[in-house]
């Protein structure tokens, strides 16, 4: 009985710190702007008010991808989210942002059918030889990003950097959690 209760512990102990390791490298990579300069932005897409307007959230990673082309660091911007349950598709909303904002249409590329993650990695590589990229910089929430990035280079495509917001919500906690879980199962 002992040496089961002691492997038990081994093992918990393990767990929690294979955990605290990857939600630390999740923290660390998802805040660290390298400055990278790419093609294309992909912006992903979030939660669209009942009045049409971008959460506070969403609006925060708009003005990330926003700066991206406003500094040069990028020449096209991706917006990619699908039909949020307020009856909005979050990629025209992200769109209408951005011509507010004075982003020539031509440079705009609008996915509607982006409804998650794996979506989005999806919809953009397709249109990789049509818009002739060889390098990314994906914007979201700082925690969503390591897996976006592991999405991508499944995909074999290996030239993808990050950007977050600087904007943090309590929710972030259970964020990490779900990151961690979803980063191992796909």
């Amino acid at each position: 009985m002992k040496t089961l209760k002691r492997t038990f512990k081994i093992f918990i102990t393990i767990l929690l710190l294979w955990l605290c390791g990857h939600l630390i490298y999740i923290i660390v990579d998802g805040l660290t702007d390298k400055n990278m300069h790419a093609d294309i932005a992909v912006v992903l897409g979030n939660t669209v008010n009942e009045d049409g307007t971008l959460s506070e959230r969403l609006e925060k990673r708009m003005e990330c991808g926003l700066n991206l082309y406003r500094y040069g660091r990028v020449k096209k911007i991706l917006v990619s989210g699908g039909l949020g349950k307020e009856g909005f598709y979050e990629g025209d909303k992200m769109k209408g942002y951005l011509i507010k904002n004075k982003v020539p249409d031509s440079v705009i590329i609008v996915d509607n059918f982006g409804n998650n993650t794996l979506a989005t990695v999806n919809n953009t590589l397709k249109l990789k030889d049509s818009l002739h990229f060889q390098s990314l910089i994906v914007v979201s929430q700082y925690f969503h990003l390591t897996r976006t990035k592991m999405l991508f280079r499944k995909q074999h495509f290996e030239n993808v950097s990050s950007v977050s917001p600087q904007y943090f919500e309590l929710r972030d906690i259970y964020s990490l959690l779900r990151e961690f879980v979803a980063y191992y199962i796909g």
